[in-house]
């Protein structure tokens, strides 16, 4: 059964991962494009400049984050429908660099196509 799930991109690479996406709009600090095994860099799917800026990974602004974040993907669909497209066959891992791994962009991402999903 396919599912998406997430991964801190500095985190090693697994079989288990299956399709790799990178979505952050930044490449990671200090990791080398081939250690990190990134099959697809979906950089325009990633919060506007503005907004994460704005969320800084602040758990407190989390749900107001996702909400915002939701309303952006709204003009992003056909990288969601690549996303679903992977996902429909194998394991789709959404990869992220920040040190916060409850409160991210991949996870929001996430929480939005398992939405989109049902």
């Amino acid at each position: 059964m396919p599912m998406i799930k997430v991964k801190r991109v500095y985190e090693e690479p697994d079989k288990s991962d299956g399709f790799r996406i990178l979505v952050d709009r930044l490449w990671p600090r200090g990791v080398k494009k081939e250690k990190a095994a990134v099959d697809l860099w979906l950089k325009d799917i990633a919060p506007s400049d503005s907004l994460r800026k704005w969320f800084n990974h602040e758990p407190r602004k989390w749900s107001e984050f996702q909400k915002r974040y939701a309303k952006e993907l709204v003009d992003k669909q056909e990288l969601i429908k690549s996303i679903k497209k992977e996902a429909k066959s194998k394991t789709v891992t959404l990869l992220f660099g920040a040190k916060e791994s409850e409160h991210n962009n991949a996870v929001a991402l996430l929480n939005y196509l398992t939405l989109k999903l049902k």
